[in-house]
């Protein structure tokens, strides 16, 4: 039974929780700009890798699909969410193409054809599907599946910050707006009542949790030792 549908109150604090999802999620898609501006500069991809961004469009925009009225009820805030990030990957994917070497150049196209049928394929598949329900798990499973993939990427990060015991590879704001958008989704998808959707987002909080506790253990224990070193340093 749909428990949260049944109280009006729900559906506004789940809109409340799908617009600020929208806000924290759009940090995240401006977060590569210094890098890309970096790329235009320099007229070089230099050692960037492209593939980022490549399956970031892929899951925004099988995560479209799955938001749509077509698949799914009530989640036009995936919509919207997964539409703004679509359009930035493919701005920075097509800037990245425009700015590498011949050989990376075609290789990043073929695998934006390849994103592109496999999302066609996928959309074209699922309406061949007349019970909705069975669409809805189709669609649902792969869009869910995507998503924890996705927020399972960050678990190289919290290895190499546990190795080095330094956070210089995990910046604080991208922690914060990746933990704030997985939450504020988390609730969305329970208001909603939408495994599809609070499952990978559950899995999203708890490693936000993880990269920001890391994060203060690591950052405070590098301030302690910074301030134990002498001011000035005597090489005589």
């Amino acid at each position: 039974m749909d428990l949260f549908a049944l109280d009006g109150s729900f559906s506004m604090w789940k809109d409340v929780a799908g617009i600020a999802g929208n806000i924290f999620a759009f940090g995240l898609f401006v977060s590569p700009m210094p890098t890309f501006r970096r790329i235009m500069r320099n007229k070089s991809t230099e050692q960037f890798s492209g593939l980022p961004y490549v399956y970031g469009l892929l899951n925004c925009l099988i995560c479209l699909w799955y938001g749509s009225p077509y698949v799914s009820q009530r989640n036009f805030m995936l919509v919207t969410v997964n539409a703004v990030g679509a359009t930035f990957q493919l701005c920075y994917i097509i800037i990245f193409i425009l700015h590498t070497d011949k050989k990376t150049k075609m290789r990043m196209l073929v695998l934006l054809l390849v994103v592109f049928a496999v999302v066609a394929l996928i959309v074209a598949g699922s309406l061949q599907i007349p019970n909705k329900l069975t669409r809805w798990y189709f669609v649902g499973f792969l869009s869910c599946g995507s998503l924890v993939s996705m927020f399972a990427s960050p678990l190289f990060v919290i290895n190499l910050v546990i190795q080095t015991k330094s956070v210089e590879f995990m910046p604080f704001y991208l922690s914060l707006s990746t933990f704030l958008m997985s939450a504020s989704f988390f609730m969305f998808g329970l208001f909603n009542s939408d495994a599809f959707v609070y499952t990978p987002n559950g899995i999203g909080t708890v490693l936000g949790i993880v990269q920001l506790s890391l994060y203060c253990y690591y950052h405070r224990n590098s301030t302690e030792e910074e301030t134990k070193e002498p001011l000035i340093v005597s090489y005589v």
